[in-house]
């Protein structure tokens, strides 16, 4: 199915921004990048998916392993014990409660837009990110220990800039990962960090909106 994803402006990365432009995904592939209005006419009977704010590649987090081998993140139903917020040396050897944390995790990187991890990562949890889509960048972990001494799920928190935090520019023709984040421009993603994602996209699917 065509689907055109929508915004206020498109960065592809490695081109020029597209103010009210669109990316046509066919399948799990890029079709076409434009103005929303070029995209559509030569598209018509593509579904149409508007977002707010911005559309980039999908954010790339170094510290995959990390954040799902070394970081808790607690279920809502922990609110009251432990809080809402991951917790960095978290002891516990409940291997269900442990796989518990690891999908909540992923769903807490795709919250970030986030598309591809570093990996290296256990059997089990190798597993975990496969069925969840996300694609991993081998042993980048090694490369990249966290400078605040904890990984956080804001890829820019290290990424720095929007090019150094992409996994990829968007192109035609390849693949279809992609985020949307409710900010004007990239200063004000920069600024209010990956937690403004509304929507990821990977291989053409939708993975997470923001409800």
């Amino acid at each position: 199915m065509l689907t055109v994803h929508a915004a206020p402006l498109v960065l592809p990365v490695g081109a020029a921004p597209v103010p009210g432009g669109a990316v046509l995904v066919d399948g799990d592939r890029i079709a076409a990048i434009g103005t929303y209005e070029d995209v559509v006419a030569a598209q018509p009977r593509a579904r149409v998916r508007q977002w707010p704010g911005v559309i980039t590649p999908g954010l790339r987090q170094w510290h995959g392993r990390w954040l799902l081998t070394r970081v808790y993140h607690p279920d809502p139903r922990e609110a009251d014990e432990l809080g809402t917020e991951p917790i960095v040396g978290f002891e516990c050897d409940d291997d269900s409660r442990w796989a518990g944390s690891v999908r909540r995790g992923l769903q807490r990187m795709l919250a970030h837009g986030t598309t591809h991890v570093g990996g290296g990562f256990p059997d089990g949890v190798r597993q975990a990110v496969t069925r969840s889509g996300l694609r991993e960048v081998a042993d980048a972990w090694r490369l990249a220990p966290p400078l605040t001494g904890s990984p956080d799920l804001d890829p820019f928190v290290e990424g720095i800039d929007l090019a150094g935090t992409v996994h990829g520019p968007l192109t035609v023709g390849g693949r279809a990962d992609l985020a949307a984040f409710d900010v004007r421009d990239e200063a004000g993603l920069l600024a209010q960090g990956s937690g403004t994602c509304v929507a990821t996209v990977l291989g053409g699917r939708l993975v997470y909106r923001r409800r």
